[in-house]
């Protein structure tokens, strides 16, 4: 079975490339998850991230975005000092400031869900990438995206954070064209 290239570097990125990768989501816990982790990746490998999702998990409170919004200055001292994660005071600060802004703008569209899809229309976007260099870096949808979550004070949003977040679930397909997952999720 032909799968995307970078999912066989390791076991861990083959089972998230076979399971999660371009699979659309519309839960809103996930969805804030990923916008989490997303922004914890930037700079680093998105496996470094993958390997250390069960410690955030745990070191997030299961990523409720409540109790995140909650978090006061002992809690981030004591996330530094979690050994578990990535320790950098602005992605754990902004994680803190990304709960508050999540729960606004989901009181104001009804979810993140209906306010995030908006980007895409409400539907996956199927590309047909041949190679993995084909893939682009960010899209002009996520440009619009991260144009506009910084309006709404989200921080670790960049174009590029958010082309892999919009990858991750599944606004985006690019699994590339010989993968065995690009026609599964050509048809969700």
């Amino acid at each position: 079975m032909i799968k995307c290239r970078w999912a066989l570097a390791s076991a861990s990125e083959e089972r998230y490339h076979d399971n999660e990768w371009g699979v659309p989501l519309h839960d809103d816990h996930g969805l804030f998850e990923f916008l989490l982790l997303e922004g914890a990746q930037a700079g680093l490998s998105w496996r470094t991230i993958l390997d250390k999702r069960e410690a955030y998990r745990a070191a997030f409170d299961n990523f409720d975005a409540e109790k995140i919004a909650a978090y006061d200055e002992d809690k981030i001292n004591t996330l530094l000092a979690n050994t578990g994660i990535v320790r950098n005071r602005l992605k754990i600060r902004a994680a803190v400031v990304n709960a508050r802004a999540f729960l606004d703008v989901s009181q104001t569209f009804g979810s993140f869900d209906a306010y995030i899809w908006r980007f895409v229309e409400g539907r996956p976007m199927q590309n047909s990438w041949r190679t993995h260099e084909q893939l682009p870096a960010f899209s002009p949808e996520s440009e619009q995206m991260s144009k506009d979550l910084r309006q709404r004070g989200f921080k670790f949003v960049g174009k590029t954070i958010c082309y892999a977040y919009m990858q991750a679930v599944g606004m985006v397909n690019d699994h590339t064209t010989d993968c065995y997952r690009h026609p599964q999720l050509a048809t969700s």
